[in-house]
Formats: C-alpha cells, sequence, structure tokens
C-alpha cells in the first residue's frame, strides 16, 4: 500500500508538495511543507503525532529521445 502523497501543505494550503520534494508526514498521511511543521514542533495538529520527513517519491524524467 502506498503512501498518499499529498500535493498541498495542510496548514498553509499554499506550499507546493512536489512528490520529489521535501515535506513532513505523520502516521495518518497529513501532510505539510516543512516550515509550517518546524512551526508546529514537529506535532501534527490533528491528530497529535509526530511529523517525520515523508519519503521521497523517484519522478521519471520526461521526454522524447
Amino acid at each position: 500500500m502506498a503512501l498518499e502523497m499529498r500535493d498541498r501543505c495542510e496548514r498553509c494550503e499554499t506550499a507546493v508538495l512536489t512528490p520529489d520534494g521535501p515535506a513532513r508526514i505523520c502516521s495518518y498521511e497529513c501532510s505539510f511543507c516543512v516550515p509550517c511543521a518546524d512551526a508546529m514542533k514537529g506535532v501534527c495538529p490533528n491528530c497529535g503525532g509526530e511529523l517525520v520527513a515523508r519519503p521521497r517519491q523517484i519522478v521519471a524524467a520526461t521526454g522524447a529521445s
């Protein structure tokens, strides 16, 4: 089962979270940008869980050969 890779910070809603960029996530897959996670001292406001670095997905380069 894959993680749900949300594309927006759940706190500020303006930060775009790319699959290969930095983000923080809790065990319920709540997702936040790094500045918001730091401001919340690494604690998810939704469940009280720890926010940790979200694994990055490798994005394949697209283009014609």
